[in-house]
């Protein structure tokens, strides 16, 4: 590998975890508000309802189930795909001592939508390294890629979908769950255009032309 590569390379590892840290801050500061959680840990939650299982199995199970989806759709997981399912959690968690006091409901909803902004930035930006998106996001890629529809209208429906899969199986809905359906798509979309990442001209993180 030349010195231009191995730049190129740590550049790309560099974008990959800074954006895993912003994704996870930012659900970090939803969570904090108490308004709502996210639509893929609403279904997580209505998994857990019906089942009895762990939080973290029912979504061990939930990311295995949307891998599987990957395969008719010839979507391969890279070296972020694993980084993503192990950093997320953990950087959240961190992130956790670094929440402020948040007194009344005006302060909350602000807080929220700077954490839907967090994570719409950090995804945009882990997405453009090429490095392979995790299971959901990668999903929502390779959907629009096969689909040619825009990226926010594919999120879009996606997360609908969960969320209303999830609330039925019995997961909490907020305004938090509300405002991420209906934005994130869109939020994303933004992102990843200013990070100069096209979901329709990428297969598996390799850009490639029509």
């Amino acid at each position: 590998m030349s010195s231009t590569q191995t730049i190129a390379t740590t550049k790309a590892f560099g974008r990959l975890v800074a954006g895993l840290y912003l994704v996870g801050l930012g659900l970090a500061m939803m969570i904090h508000t108490g308004l709502g959680v996210p639509p893929w840990d609403v279904l997580t939650q209505g998994l857990q309802h019906q089942t009895g299982l762990s939080f973290g199995l029912a979504a061990t199970i939930i990311s295995a189930i949307v891998l599987l989806i990957w395969i008719p759709i010839k979507q391969k997981p890279g070296l972020g795909t694993l980084i993503n399912a192990i950093s997320i959690g953990p950087f959240a968690d961190l992130s956790k001592p670094l929440m402020p006091e948040l007194d009344g409901l005006f302060l909350n909803i602000v807080w929220l939508c700077l954490g839907l902004a967090c994570v719409a930035l950090g995804s945009g930006l882990y997405i453009s390294a090429n490095l392979g998106g995790g299971p959901r996001d990668g999903l929502m890629v390779g959907l629009t890629r096969v689909s040619g529809w825009p990226f926010w209208i594919v999120r879009s429906l996606g997360e609908g979908t969960v969320l209303l899969t999830g609330w039925l199986l019995g997961g909490t809905v907020g305004i938090g769950t509300a405002l991420f359906a209906v934005g994130i798509g869109y939020m994303l979309q933004i992102t990843m255009k200013l990070f100069g990442f096209d979901p329709k001209k990428t297969q598996n993180g390799v850009k490639t032309s029509k």
